[in-house]
């Protein structure tokens, strides 16, 4: 049975962090608006704590059900804008979602069945 999702629950500010085998870090801030769009920064660093690469993919998103789905449209890489290949087939991504509440979502790749938890920001919206 499909578990449905309140598609409003995933708007805000979310972050992970995570670190590979070699001990390198690599943090995820997402922004997802009510729009549509999606922010999503990435930041590999090395053992040393320097910024290895940042890019930042810009796109639209989607919650139908329990599948939370983002088209890629551009990336941000060193402040210069490219636009995505639409043709491309890595720029269309469908997870499914595990858990959702006001502070985690917990969601599952439906191909390659990684699983993604990311924690609420509080919004900057709430103290201005």
């Amino acid at each position: 049975m499909t578990k449905l999702f309140n598609r409003n629950m995933l708007l805000g500010y979310w972050y992970r962090g995570d670190s590979d085998v070699h001990g390198n870090q690599m943090t995820e801030f997402a922004r997802i608006e009510p729009d549509g769009s999606f922010e999503f920064s990435f930041i590999q660093y090395n053992q040393q704590g320097e910024v290895v690469e940042e890019i930042t993919e810009l796109g639209d998103w989607g919650l139908v059900g329990d599948i939370h789905f983002t088209i890629t449209k551009g990336e941000l890489i060193d402040e210069e804008h490219y636009g995505a290949d639409m043709a491309d087939e890595e720029n269309y991504q469908a997870y499914k979602v595990l858990e959702l509440d006001g502070n985690i979502v917990k969601y599952q790749h439906i191909i390659t069945e990684e699983v993604f938890i990311l924690r609420r920001v509080v919004d900057k919206i709430a103290h201005c």
